[in-house]
């Protein structure tokens, strides 16, 4: 399960290496400018400026707990836009997570007792993060925008789907969509078909797959970085 919205924005923010550019993110989520946000929060519009430009340092817990408020006083306004949304990719994505220092795909793989399923492709990458993904309602709610956020602040990431009968479709997304994962991840599918296979390979992006529980396997994930 995801943690509360607020929880996630300031844990975002603190623990992000850019600060400044994950509070833009959220205000952009927000479609808000530098000056309403600067307004809710009593500052001049050049405070957040500076600090989405990294121009200060890191925002304090304070100034970080005024800003996080602020967002959600503004989406209250707006009708609760983005934590609507957020409620509705809780299912979608029910985990997601970026590291600070990246691990090598082969160790994330003996951590989620994973099989790898491509061949002669580097397995020594880094992997810089995970996304998990329900297959079968990421089709039916994320819309092509959507499909950016799974993907967190780096692309250089696993992702792993449940749900999943042949791999063919999600395999088939990601070849479609620009940004590319450092690996994807069949959560016990039925079988794996062999063009899945062949279109990672092609993409040269690693593909495995696991017998983990989803509940077990996230439990995992929450322990690693």
């Amino acid at each position: 399960m995801q943690l509360p919205l607020r929880e996630k924005i300031a844990g975002e923010i603190v623990l992000s290496e850019s600060p400044g550019k994950t509070m833009r993110k959220w205000r952009e989520e927000l479609h808000i400018s530098q000056t309403e946000l600067a307004r809710h929060m009593r500052v001049s519009p050049s405070v957040i400026s500076d600090y989405e430009a990294g121009r200060r340092t890191s925002p304090g817990i304070k100034t970080i707990h005024r800003l996080v408020d602020a967002f959600l006083e503004i989406d209250v306004r707006s009708g609760r836009r983005l934590s609507r949304r957020f409620e509705a990719y809780d299912d979608v994505i029910p985990a997601l997570r970026d590291w600070p220092v990246g691990m090598r795909a082969s160790d994330f793989l003996r951590k989620i007792e994973g099989k790898l399923l491509t061949s002669g492709l580097n397995s020594r990458r880094l992997v810089n993060g995970y996304t998990v993904i329900d297959s079968i309602k990421a089709i039916t709610t994320l819309d092509a925008n959507d499909y950016l956020k799974i993907y967190g602040t780096t692309s250089e990431r696993a992702l792993l789907f449940t749900g999943v009968k042949y791999g063919r479709s999600p395999m088939i997304a990601v070849k479609a969509h620009p940004l590319k994962p450092a690996m994807v991840v069949y959560v016990q599918p039925e079988s794996v078909d062999e063009l899945a296979v062949k279109l990672a390979e092609l993409e040269n992006i690693l593909l495995a797959r696991t017998e983990l529980p989803q509940d077990e396997l996230i439990q995992r994930l929450e322990r690693l970085g």
